[in-house]
């Protein structure tokens, strides 16, 4: 399904759902088993956004803390799990996943990840989605008796009903991460001293987990790389100029990676330029590379699979890309990564490792889509991404791309 078609089904059947099963709560509530005294299964609810995941490792983390390894379940389309798996901080067996590949099979892997979560018996959900009204119907649906997840006080977002216990207020002025970690310590307060609470932001950001290929990965990415470069890649330096239909306000111009690429294959003649992208984004991917002009710069938009997209980071210096899941994908390895930011905000967005670079204007009328707004915006003229110049995102990669320059013996 694409983004609109979530979004419709996500408004228009989430919102009366919501509305019916509140108003059904206080009958239904009469069939649940007590709470146990404290949460033994914890549930996370993360359908889209695959850089949100991995923003979520901190909370993910102290859940592990709270009930041990083995007890932490994750709920996210199949698309995404990839990086679950990557960041190994629950077994692979407790990642329950629904397909978004048409509205049927939605509903179908839905339903049986439901049918999932209760025979687990799980007594504990933190719904990380910002005002999402699907899944705060799967967390009440699942019979999780603390149900932890945003609420619209005075009217501060989206609707989405009174199924949570535990209502959290989304504080704007924290780090996405941060306000995570706030969410899971949420589950071990009282219930009804929300919304106010006595979680504090966590004063040191967690370190994130170190990418490591698994035996006869990064290899095969070798050979991947050998063969659409026709020779041995010294020194690398990937682009990902598109976001795709999550966000199209995110997106730099395609001809300003075209220039980019020209100047920084000028400026090193041992490096190569790799631009990425989706499978569906291949012909127009390939369009770009080509502009180029240069036979050291390759699209491999399409060649790898997301796991091997990882391991492709841990051959980069640099990754260039706008605001999207791939700036938080290379932080988990010693890539240096380049954000271009303009709708949304690094205050709360940006990559948690020192190796991140932001790049953003701070026009006025920026960011401009948050949580309150289900990250839309009336704009359609991204002044914001327009007032990044190739100068300035060209010096700020020479002087990554400097930094971390080595003799080739030592490098890759």
């Amino acid at each position: 399904m694409k983004l609109l078609t979530m979004r419709t089904l996500d408004k228009w059947v989430g919102l009366p759902a919501c509305w019916a099963l509140t108003l059904l709560r206080p009958l239904l509530d009469r069939f649940r088993r007590p709470p146990p005294p404290d949460p033994r299964r914890i549930l996370f609810l993360k359908l889209a956004e695959q850089g949100s995941t991995v923003l979520a490792h901190a909370a993910i983390h102290h859940a592990v803390a709270r009930v041990g390894r083995e007890n932490v379940y994750f709920l996210v389309f199949e698309e995404n799990r990839f990086i679950l798996d990557a960041l190994e901080v629950i077994p692979e067996d407790n990642v329950f996943t629904v397909s978004s590949a048409g509205l049927p099979r939605f509903l179908a892997t839905l339903a049986a990840a439901i049918r999932g979560i209760r025979a687990r018996q799980i007594d504990a959900t933190i719904d990380l989605e910002f005002f999402a009204r699907s899944t705060a119907l799967i967390a009440f649906c699942g019979g999780a008796t603390r149900r932890v997840g945003l609420h619209p006080f005075a009217g501060g977002g989206p609707y989405r009903g009174n199924l949570m216990t535990h209502r959290v207020h989304f504080n704007p002025h924290i780090h996405t991460s941060d306000m995570f970690q706030v969410m899971a310590a949420a589950l071990h307060e009282p219930s009804a001293s929300f919304p106010a609470s006595a979680a504090q932001p966590p004063a040191t950001p967690m370190a994130l987990p170190v990418f490591v290929p698994r035996p006869g990965e990064a290899d095969a990415v070798r050979t991947l790389l050998h063969a659409a470069a026709g020779e041995h890649v010294q020194r690398m330096i990937l682009f990902n100029p598109s976001c795709g239909d999550m966000l199209p306000l995110r997106k730099w111009e395609s001809s300003r990676y075209v220039e980019l690429a020209q100047r920084m294959i000028e400026y090193d003649p041992a490096l190569t330029i790799g631009f990425t992208g989706a499978s569906a984004e291949q012909d127009e991917i390939g369009r770009l590379a080509a502009a180029v002009g240069s036979p050291r710069c390759l699209s491999l938009a399409g060649r790898t699979t997301m796991r091997q997209l990882l391991v492709l980071y841990t051959m980069t210096d640099v990754v260039v890309t706008n605001d999207s899941g791939p700036a938080h994908f290379a932080a988990l390895t010693a890539a240096d990564v380049v954000t271009l930011f303009g709708p949304e905000t690094p205050e709360l967005f940006g990559a948690r490792t020192p190796r991140s670079h932001i790049i953003w204007t701070g026009l006025a009328c920026s960011p401009c889509v948050n949580a309150y707004n289900n990250r839309r915006s009336g704009c359609h003229n991204n002044l914001c991404m327009q007032s990044i110049g190739v100068d300035r995102v060209f010096d700020e990669v020479r002087r990554v791309y400097d930094r971390r320059m080595v003799p080739v013996s030592e490098g890759h």
